[in-house]
């Protein structure tokens, strides 16, 4: 098979370590930067140039699209579907994951248990009665285009909260409320998930006076063991938003697993290197046992 994995970046972990694996299982390996292929529409049918040069038998793409692309990005990976490529995650889905509104929407109509959160449109409600639901202060705010522990604050009093929302208000920048977890103490755990599969999970602990885990600022992972009730919500999690590959984000609560997001593009470094395990080797080996039973019959392509 020729694979093409869609990344802007060909020294980035990642993408590294999903062309090894490519290359491994025998199969011919691209990588192609998605934000300089090319979209073409005409009554021939959907089409794709790389650099002036139309693309043409590519059996599966792998997306690794960024936040900030995340528009032309699924673009591109929707036409390749059009041309019925596989593609290892789903455009919608990638669309969906990104919109943090949206996929907590998601996640709390499929009956995950999560975080409290709130959204509201005007500032004053959330003073007047929003942040009741959430419970006592402190109250964590997050930017919905934020990404990496960009953009989420803990206000450590009601008041605080208040003043954070309104000064976001005034920048015209969204945001969620949600409830903090205190037990959770700074860590959360991660959980790989390939084709209904959990293939790794990792616990990810956050630097001294630090609440966010995030690995890009500065905390720390090691491999965890899942309890029961921890890998079935992350399986659930994964297909209640259609990802075939995801990385499912969960805080540990003295009322179990609590759905932080599910990622569309987790990154292997972290996983990989905590666990020990191949997780690109099964990345590739689902692609081989899905190519073909998974593509769409000519007359039901997906808009």
């Amino acid at each position: 098979m020729k694979i093409a994995v869609l990344s802007r970046n060909p020294n980035l972990y990642s993408t590294r370590r999903l062309v090894e694996a490519i290359e491994q299982k025998g199969h011919e390996a691209l990588r192609l930067d998605h934000m300089h292929c090319d979209i073409i529409m005409d009554e021939a049918g959907p089409s794709i140039y790389y650099h002036g040069e139309k693309l043409e038998k590519i059996d599966a793409i792998i997306p690794r699209i960024g936040a900030s692309v995340t528009f032309y990005g699924t673009a591109v990976v929707r036409q390749f579907e059009m041309m019925k490529t596989f593609s290892a995650v789903d455009s919608l889905a990638i669309t969906r994951s990104r919109d943090k509104l949206r996929s907590l929407q998601i996640l709390s109509r499929s009956g995950l248990a999560m975080p409290r959160t709130a959204f509201t449109n005007h500032s004053e409600n959330a003073g007047d009665y929003i942040l009741e639901h959430l419970g006592k202060a402190p109250v964590v705010l997050k930017l919905l285009e934020g990404t990496q522990g960009l953009g989420v604050v803990l206000a450590e009093t009601r008041k605080a909260a208040v003043s954070v929302i309104e000064a976001f208000e005034g920048l015209k920048a969204r945001i969620i409320m949600q409830e903090f977890i205190k037990e959770a103490g700074g860590a959360d755990i991660r959980v790989f998930v390939v084709d209904g599969e959990v293939v790794g999970a990792m616990k990810r602990q956050g630097k001294e006076g630090e609440f966010r885990s995030n690995l890009h600022r500065g905390g720390s992972a090691n491999v965890i063991k899942l309890s029961r009730a921890e890998k079935a919500a992350a399986l659930k999690a994964a297909k209640s938003m259609g990802l075939a590959i995801a990385g499912v984000d969960m805080l540990q609560s003295s009322r179990g697993p609590l759905i932080l997001e599910v990622n569309s593009s987790p990154g292997l470094e972290g996983i990989e290197k905590a666990t020990g395990k191949d997780i690109a080797l099964r990345i590739v080996e689902y692609i081989e046992r899905s190519k073909d039973k998974k593509r769409l019959p000519k007359d039901k392509v997906k808009a």
